[in-house]
């Protein structure tokens, strides 16, 4: 068992690309790629498990360490390790990976092999960014995240008629997703390279040692922690850097779509940029908190508005994630606790919505909500999922978004600003009037004449076996979580909980202090005695 503890992430890495080799090497006859990519995926989420199974709750720092010299010059480990923020998203992202192939089982007809071979790559190189402990290391997971992901939207992007769209809409989305993720990633770079030559190490632990200690120019490391925030901002997105999204959910495969927003910016902003920079993200709060408020209001009220139900989902997205953005700034526990939980749960409810959505463009052809009506009646089923989908994502209790939400808007209105909480609440009021108003119009009132001329039979029209399956188990999923969350926020807290007491220590501490002895005096000081 310590010897699987010890490689178990390097299983988890290698895998994916075991499976994306096989696919690539093996003739492109029948069902053979999906198959491989379904066995691979589904062996990938079972290592996962072994995550949370044999995880010491309670316990600070990484756990399944792995830290061996790849580069000698310059220095670069292959450090891997996870805690309490990163436990649970890479079991998520484990859990998405046959989601995402049982999604594409029948919508993905040709370059089958192309497809889930970079389908693949992709989740190795999600995968990557949330255990590495190197920057270095870090960083080449996080170049290598974009690439398939603009491939397959070029490659895979919707088209539809009723647009008067004759060319792949695809290419547009994927190269503004490309050049928007990209861009910002070059000064993360350089910053990543300035770190180095001033400590001659890209490890994490260290990197933040030194600059707790005051080893860097204060004015130099603004403008380094900076960089971090943009290129992790722009991946959330955060309002204003969001430009992408629109478009890349309108068209990107439902097997992208659920994993290509918010995890990855939402885990970096907290591990690298509140994690490595405190004092910067402090100065920068009271801006994020603004954006992130008005973020959430942007995002409901052009949710309601939407006529087109990917951007509705896209809009809906910025408005979810923005709540986390909210709690990650207000430097306060719960707030941390709501966030990261909040991004599981977009993890969660976005892929349901987004398997969905798809069944409905798969059986209409369209994605114009005004096509829709009285489809209740046919597909009781569907309509079913819907609303335990729609009503997760508005915060209804019992279900895993009114977690989130409740500790994120408890915390700001406790301990950042009662008049930004208010307005955040006005949100989640907001998020009950476009979801409710969506149902109403698909699955109620009088049926639309697309869904009475629809020629397939009621049985064929409503949920498959295949789709039974994803979406009866992440609405499980939605009431476990919403009715046990200490079983992810017990993980969850070890890392909250270090982070909030790092971000409050200052750079008096003496620099021949051993940071960790320091760490656990710290901690060790009761409650209303810390001085």
């Amino acid at each position: 068992m310590d010897s699987l503890n010890m490689h178990i992430l390097t299983l988890i890495l290698v895998a994916p690309l075991v499976g994306a080799a096989l696919i690539a090497l093996l003739p492109d006859r029948a069902r053979l790629p999906q198959a491989i990519a379904l066995i691979t995926a589904v062996v990938t989420f079972l290592f996962t498990l072994h995550l949370p199974a044999h995880f010491v709750y309670g316990q600070t720092g990484f756990q399944f360490i792995q830290n061996i010299a790849w580069i000698t010059n310059p220095n670069i480990r292959y450090h891997l390790g996870v805690d309490g923020l990163s436990l649970w998203l890479v079991v998520l992202t484990g859990l998405l990976a046959p989601i995402g192939v049982l999604a594409s089982w029948k919508t993905i007809q040709t370059r089958s092999k192309v497809f889930y071979s970079l389908f693949l790559v992709q989740q190795t190189a999600m995968l990557g960014v949330f255990v590495s402990l190197d920057l270095m290391l870090y960083y080449g997971f996080w170049e290598l995240s974009l690439v398939p992901m603009a491939i397959l939207i070029a490659m895979f992007g919707r088209t539809e008629a009723g647009r008067g769209i004759s060319e792949n809409p695809g290419s547009k989305a994927a190269l503004r997703f490309f050049l928007y993720t990209f861009i910002p990633s070059a000064p993360l770079l350089v910053a990543i390279l300035w770190l180095y030559a001033k400590t001659g190490s890209f490890d994490f632990e260290a990197l933040r040692s030194a600059i707790y200690y005051g080893k860097f120019p204060a004015e130099a490391l603004c403008w380094v922690a900076f960089a971090f925030l943009i290129a992790f901002a722009v991946k959330v997105p955060v309002l204003g850097l969001h430009g992408w999204l629109p478009d890349t959910f309108a068209e990107a495969p439902v097997a992208m779509g659920m994993v290509v927003a918010g995890k990855l910016g939402l885990y970096s902003l907290i591990r690298f940029h509140v994690g490595l920079f405190p004092v910067q993200a402090k100065q920068a709060a009271p801006w994020l908190i603004a954006l992130a408020v008005v973020g959430i209001l942007y995002g409901a009220l052009l949710a309601l508005v939407q006529k087109d139900f990917w951007k509705l989902l896209a809009y809906a997205t910025i408005s979810s994630l923005s709540f986390c953005t909210l709690g990650i700034y207000g430097f306060t526990l719960a707030g941390l606790d709501g966030s990261v939980f909040q991004t599981l749960n977009e993890g969660v409810i976005g892929a349901a919505l987004f398997v969905l959505f798809g069944v409905l463009y798969d059986r209409f052809g369209t994605s114009q909500i005004a096509a829709y009506g009285g489809l209740a009646q046919r597909t009781p089923m569907l309509a079913t999922l819907f609303v335990i989908s729609s009503l997760a994502l508005i915060g209804l209790p019992m279900l895993n978004g009114f977690i989130g939400e409740f500790l994120v808007l408890s915390s700001t209105f406790t301990g950042v600003s009662k008049g930004w909480a208010a307005a955040g609440t006005v949100g989640v009021i907001l998020s009950a009037a476009y979801m409710l108003t969506l149902v109403q119009k698909i699955f109620y009132g009088p049926p639309s004449g697309a869904v009475t001329a629809n020629p397939m039979p009621n049985t064929q029209l409503d949920l498959s076996l295949g789709e039974k399956l994803i979406t009866y188990s992440l609405a499980t999923i939605m009431l476990v979580m919403g009715l046990f969350p200490n079983i992810w926020l017990a993980g969850i807290q070890s890392e909250t909980q270090e982070t909030i007491v790092w971000s409050n220590l200052k750079s008096w501490v003496a620099p021949d202090c051993v940071h960790h002895k320091c760490y656990v005096t710290f901690r060790a000081i009761p409650a209303g005695g810390q001085k």
